[in-house]
């Protein structure tokens, strides 16, 4: 059986305000976006999609299915940037054995943003 999968290419976030977010997403990653419309705004992140789409008016009942964690040199720093942007605390920077270490945060739209730390993985 061959394994027909490629890996991760897209992320996506479901927001309520397309403007605010594509601000928001470019001060806290860095990046400006390479395609801008109505129906969806992309970022590349290193190599790697995060997509904006439009969403729900309000995100209360949002709960936590997915968790996507991009990968950080300083997750301590970055968990701290994250929260001055505006996103609330979700997990604060917790050790999940050896070095690894891991992190989530509710951007302003409620969507989960996750940062991990793994010395494992280079770039």
């Amino acid at each position: 059986m061959s394994n027909s999968f490629l890996g991760l290419r897209t992320c996506i976030y479901k927001v309520n305000d397309m403007d605010k977010a594509k601000t928001w997403y470019s001060k806290a990653f860095g990046v400006e976006p390479y395609f801008d419309e109505p129906f969806y705004i992309g970022f590349n992140v290193a190599g790697f999609e995060l997509g904006l789409q439009p969403g729900e008016e309000t995100y209360e009942q949002k709960v936590d299915t997915v968790i996507t964690y991009w990968g950080v040199e300083d997750i301590r720093q970055k968990f701290s940037e994250l929260i001055a942007l505006g996103a609330k605390e979700h997990e604060p920077p917790t050790n999940v054995g050896g070095e690894l270490m891991v992190a989530t945060v509710l951007d302003p739209w409620g969507n989960i943003l996750g940062v991990i730390y793994n010395p494992e993985f280079a770039g």
